[in-house]
């Protein structure tokens, strides 16, 4: 018989938590005793929490790092976790860290792809590609299609991508995807995770007959090393930080909330069945309309043509297609 994917309503399911949920109040009653959850950036920021608050429910957590020495530091305290070397802005290295995990044949229960770069100088890696593309979104596409294998193999696996209410910036530019003459790095930054969100819808899609099931995240504004690119010239401007360097945004949420709705995506029973949506504040964000307020999310961030057309087009360039 053949499978009918039913696209999940982009609307609250009414989750019970909220903007000031935690890691921990969200993973309350739920055991991951037996689980490997897979975790990019999972060493620093919203990341570190997201491992520690998974390890704490039973998890077994690997740790792709750009700078696995540092990650190794800063995991050094933390039981049950496994770090490996992986840049995603440059495909050899994911598809080497890839190989050595295939290698292993274990199955990958959850995988939270965490890492990410934001609002950075005009960079250009592999044959062109601006930097936050790239590395936030291609790394991430190419990843995840390479251990398909190991999200398949299981009972059920959880793709949860980190998007992030940046993706109002922009959408897909499609006549100058790469911002070539006309570089503008919150612009790149918001396409960047405008394809985090699409990437999630499409590959929901493909994944639910197979049990894996696709979920993107806006974690909330956090003060994290995501924001090494930025000055604190340009944080007080966006009325983030005060002259000292204190955060002054009321909206702002402390690590272990920022890691909540990732953690909840991935875990979460009031999930089951669901996916190809983006989350926030723990609970299934609302269409937003466009001139709206960067709360919720843009239509164009989950539509399904859109992220169809980003899927054949991240094929064509970074060469996988397994999922």
């Amino acid at each position: 018989m053949e499978h009918v994917y039913h696209r999940t309503p982009q609307h609250n399911i009414h989750s019970g938590f909220g903007h000031q949920s935690t890691a921990t109040e969200v993973l309350q009653g739920i055991d991951l005793s037996g689980k490997l959850a897979l975790v990019t950036g999972g060493y620093s920021g919203l990341g570190l929490e997201t491992t520690t608050a998974l390890v704490h429910a039973g998890a077994h957590v690997i740790v792709p790092a750009r700078r696995p020495d540092i990650a190794k530091e800063a995991l050094s305290d933390i039981e049950h976790v496994e770090v490996g070397e992986l840049d995603l802005s440059d495909l050899d290295s994911v598809r080497a860290f890839a190989s050595t995990l295939l290698e292993s044949g274990r199955s990958i229960d959850l995988a939270i792809l965490n890492a990410g770069v934001m609002a950075s100088p005009e960079t250009r890696v592999g044959p062109g590609w601006e930097l936050q593309f790239a590395t936030n979104h291609l790394g991430h596409f190419t990843l995840i299609h390479l251990l398909w294998p190991l999200l398949t193999a299981g009972d059920g696996a959880r793709v949860v991508v980190t998007s992030s209410a940046g993706h109002h910036f922009s959408p897909i530019r499609w006549d100058n995807l790469n911002f070539e003459g006309n570089y503008h790095k919150f612009e790149a930054y918001g396409q960047s995770k405008t394809a985090n969100s699409l990437f999630a819808v499409e590959l929901d899609r493909r994944g639910a007959e197979q049990g894996v099931r696709a979920f993107a995240v806006h974690p909330g504004g956090i003060l994290t090393p995501l924001q090494r690119h930025l000055s604190r010239e340009e944080m007080v401007e966006l009325k983030w930080v005060d002259e000292e360097g204190n955060a002054v945004n009321p909206a702002f949420k402390s690590p272990e909330q920022g890691a909540a709705t990732q953690v909840w995506a991935a875990t979460s029973p009031q999930l089951e069945g669901k996916g190809g949506v983006y989350c926030e504040d723990c609970e299934i964000a609302e269409i937003t309309p466009q001139d709206g307020p960067r709360v919720g999310v843009q239509s164009y961030a989950v539509d399904p043509d859109e992220a169809k057309r980003l899927w054949a087009l991240s094929v064509e360039w970074t060469g996988v297609d397994q999922a």
